[in-house]
């Protein structure tokens, strides 16, 4: 069931009509994002005692750390002169450090006490609603918290308990069979698909370390297959950096923000060092996924952090030579998630097997064009599919048949309609033939 439904804030009203009187040309995505935009906002929020919010990702009933700050992105522009929307993204802050304290390796989470995977073992604590370790699940709150920083100029907790606590648990896994005791096995009846479970008893694929940090699951919820999982490690580069910054300008606690500055160093030297490979036909690309024995996994998934988003995350620019090689082999058949067909082209999830596009991809891909007149063009492109691919909902699904768009999975997917939003923020005055 949607969050009590909670009504819109004048500043949203104020950008809702902005956006729509700016694309009165384009009726299509005028709609669109107008039903997008405040589709978490009225739909998947609920206030919780002292201040905190629950952020419902949508038609499954459950907290994701990842989901639920991508939800809320679109809102941050608005908290330095909306307290509306600034104390409820607070609250989102404050429950996902109180999430990070129940359980720093669980990937969602419950509203109340339940055993949703009762099955899995070890069994999940009965806040956890799946307790598959995600790297992206500790770096989603350190980006949205230090980016409400930079709008506020403040938090609404003391972030440094919680960074050290992510920064224990990213340590202790860049030794996984080493140091860490997590452990994660599905039973096979359970198992709706076989990456379900990671192998080796729970402790996933054979790996050396690397100065990468392990993740047992990709932010699909699917067994990584080698588990340095590349673009993961690049965000965890990145918003140790931005935690470092946060900590030192806030606290005047070097020493933290010297600890989390090494870390990242770590990270970086690690992925550039066994997270690049040669591709015959490409050059110089980054892996999806790297064991540290010599394997490379050339792929990538439109879950976000993806190699995709690179540039989005902060880890490169989007001229990076390395990374458009990389996309390049992204946006090709050379990716075996890439379909193409007579409605849309671009990146899937083997979380949906088949040929289905994820608009969460199409989206990405806007965000992370190059500002030249074929990137320009590629935006309007991309933003057109997604007008016209809702199967006439006016809302972005989780996939859709690029043959077939009304044949999608999940109606309700407000992590899609977020970005969906963002992205039509991002690119406002290119769509609005300002640019």
């Amino acid at each position: 069931m949607p969050a009590p439904r909670r009504d819109l804030t004048p500043a949203m009203f104020t950008v809702i009509s902005q956006v729509r009187a700016r694309l009165a040309g384009q009726p299509e995505l005028a709609t669109l994002f107008t039903q997008c935009f405040p589709n978490t906002w009225q739909t998947t929020l609920e206030d919780l005692p002292e201040g905190q919010t629950f952020v419902q990702t949508g038609d499954i009933p459950a907290m994701w750390l990842r989901d639920s700050a991508a939800q809320v992105s679109p809102y941050l522009a608005l908290c330095a002169a909306d307290p509306e929307v600034r104390r409820t993204v607070a609250g989102v802050i404050l429950q996902q450090a109180h999430l990070l304290e129940t359980d720093p390796y669980a990937n969602a989470f419950n509203r109340e006490p339940g055993n949703e995977y009762h099955f899995d073992v070890p069994p999940p604590g009965p806040w956890v609603w799946e307790r598959k370790f995600e790297l992206d699940s500790l770096c989603f709150p350190l980006w949205l918290a230090w980016r409400y920083w930079r709008a506020t100029s403040e938090l609404p907790l003391d972030l440094r308990p919680t960074l050290e606590r992510i920064m224990d648990v990213m340590t202790t896994e860049q030794d996984h069979d080493g140091r860490s005791a997590y452990r994660f096995e599905r039973p096979a009846e359970y198992c709706v698909l076989p990456s379900d479970t990671l192998a080796r008893g729970g402790r996933g694929a054979a790996h050396a370390p690397t100065g990468m940090v392990w993740s047992g699951f990709r932010p699909s919820d699917d067994a990584c297959t080698y588990p340095y999982l590349v673009p993961a490690n690049m965000f965890a580069a990145v918003v140790l950096r931005q935690a470092a910054q946060l900590v030192r300008e806030l606290y005047g606690d070097a020493e933290l923000a010297a600890r989390a500055e090494t870390l990242a160093v770590d990270i970086r030297e690690g992925i550039e060092t066994h997270g690049v490979t040669e591709h015959p036909e490409f050059g110089r690309v980054y892996a999806y996924e790297t064991d540290g024995l010599g394997n490379w996994l050339l792929m990538d998934d439109a879950n976000v952090p993806s190699l995709l988003a690179a540039p989005y995350l902060g880890y490169c620019r989007a001229d990076d030579p390395t990374y458009l090689n990389t996309r390049r082999m992204l946006l090709s058949a050379a990716n075996p998630h890439y379909h193409a067909g007579r409605h849309a082209a671009g990146i899937g999830s083997a979380h949906t097997p088949g040929r289905r596009i994820w608009p969460i991809a199409l989206c990405m891909q806007a965000l992370t064009a190059q500002e030249t007149p074929e990137g320009r063009a590629e935006v309007v492109a991309l933003l057109n599919t997604l007008a016209h691919t809702t199967a006439g909902t006016g809302l972005m699904h989780e996939s859709f048949d690029p043959d077939a768009p009304d044949t999608y999975s999940r109606p309700w997917f407000a992590w899609a309609n977020s970005l969906l939003a963002e992205t039509v923020l991002t690119h406002l005055d290119l769509l609005a033939g300002d640019a």
